[in-house]
């Protein structure tokens, strides 16, 4: 058994789980049917699928709470992973949040708490324009320290990071060594966490979960050229800073031919596979022995059972490399800083 397989037994994970940022709709996402999201929970776990994956930010809380009612009568089924922004991460307003949203979830407990983002300057300012916040914000040191307490008071199970890059891995555990996994981006034209991140967890025993599996429908093969997709989903690093039209703050010229390449590479296989292209980047992430569970976001059952049936698709090795070959483009262009959102000699992980 491999150190994937032990990472994931030992946390009790799925090798998909279940991205819940839609949940609850809200401007990003638009509207989200209560329904369509009860019927994707219950027909994940039904198909062995435990992790749902959540946040207080996600649509001011509602995320947590469509989740929370979609898993009444099975949260003992599910592994809930939740998150608290760095701008909250003082003891009192920390111990706040997870009171906040043990109650949006309506349960006694939360199986994974992750600290959002790094705790530095430009993190804290993402969350929050509170001059004092800014001035003087948390501690690495109080923050961790809390985490540890609420996972002693039962609130939590684990203890987890998102977002965190080696430097501040190696802070986190210097005060806590009990973190059991980073959530940090990762897919076929997101690949900046293969040249350290992801050797340094393995060194360390800490699970990857993968965010952005499908770079929201980039790599679903569902938009022909980057005009073609929504600017607030366009403000990535992976696309020129105009095409954002406002939302962009990263100042950088992207990797639009390099990634739509990839894309027609991968139309080309999964036809060949006989298989859709979010079947194949699924199987892509997978494929790789760094990562514990890739979070794949459904907006209905149809979506759920297709993404699902990336887990049984045997990626030939053949069809892999060809996928490094091209989607190294993209990498060399915008290079191993994970922090997409950024400028890539200023982002927020480190």
């Amino acid at each position: 058994m491999g150190r994937r397989e032990t990472q994931a037994a030992g946390l009790g994970i799925s090798r998909l789980g279940i991205g819940c940022w839609a949940f609850g709709g809200g401007a990003y996402w638009r509207e989200q049917n209560q329904k369509d999201v009860e019927a994707v929970v219950h027909a994940a776990i039904d198909r062995g699928v435990t992790l749902f994956d959540t946040a207080r930010m996600y649509n001011d809380g509602n995320s947590e709470v469509y989740l929370g009612q979609a898993l009444k009568g099975v949260r003992g089924k599910a592994f809930v992973v939740s998150k608290v922004s760095p701008a909250k991460a003082y003891r009192a307003t920390l111990k706040e949040e997870c009171e906040a949203s043990l109650r949006n979830l309506g349960t006694d407990y939360i199986d994974m708490y992750m600290m959002h983002w790094p705790i530095n300057a430009p993190g804290i300012r993402h969350f929050t324009d509170d001059a004092a916040t800014i001035a003087h914000p948390p501690t690495t040191q109080e923050a961790f320290e809390t985490l540890a307490q609420l996972k002693k008071d039962g609130k939590i199970r684990f203890i987890g990071i998102s977002n965190y890059g080696v430097e501040q891995m190696r802070q986190a555990l210097a005060v806590c060594p009990d973190i059991a996994a980073n959530e940090l981006p990762y897919n076929v034209i997101s690949r900046a966490i293969e040249a350290e991140i992801l050797p340094f967890c393995a060194r360390n025993g800490i699970a990857v979960l993968s965010s952005m599996t499908l770079q929201q429908g980039v790599l679903a093969g569902i938009y022909q050229t980057a005009g073609d997709i929504p600017a607030h989903q366009a403000h990535s690093r992976h696309f020129a800073q105009q095409r954002g039209r406002g939302t962009s703050r990263h100042g950088e010229a992207g990797a639009e031919e390099e990634i739509f390449e990839t894309v027609a590479l991968l139309r080309r296989l999964a036809a060949q596979l006989n298989i859709t292209v979010a079947q194949l980047s699924i199987a892509w992430v997978l494929a790789h022995p760094g990562i514990a569970c890739a979070l794949v976001g459904s907006r209905n059952e149809k979506q759920l059972i297709e993404n699902l049936q990336a887990l049984a698709v045997n990626l030939p090795a053949d069809s892999k490399a060809q996928i490094d070959e091209t989607s190294q483009k993209v990498l060399s262009r915008l290079g191993n800083s994970p922090d997409y959102y950024e400028s890539s000699s200023d982002g927020r992980i480190y």
